[in-house]
């Protein structure tokens, strides 16, 4: 199933790795490295400042939909799934 992450992009439920909330993301330095790192697989979903990172095996996305919101509906799809 597929997963709204913003500005009219669906993903796939199966290809998130992680998703983090942008408190996280500004407080670690590692993750600053991180985003450095991949800059250029960098997506900006999102045109006021970020509220969540999705990251997946192909592109990191800064998001405008809250990481909460995220899980919920990842959640939904999987219980979708199974039904």
């Amino acid at each position: 199933m597929y997963i709204h992450i913003g500005e009219d992009l669906n993903i796939r439920g199966k290809d998130i790795i992680a998703v983090l909330d942008k408190e996280s993301v500004q407080d670690s330095a590692i993750m600053g490295e991180f985003l450095l790192h991949f800059q250029e697989k960098l997506v900006n979903l999102s045109k006021n400042p970020f509220k969540s990172v999705i990251i997946t095996d192909q592109y990191v996305y800064l998001s405008p939909i809250a990481s909460g919101t995220i899980k919920k509906r990842f959640i939904q799809t999987n219980i979708q799934e199974l039904l």
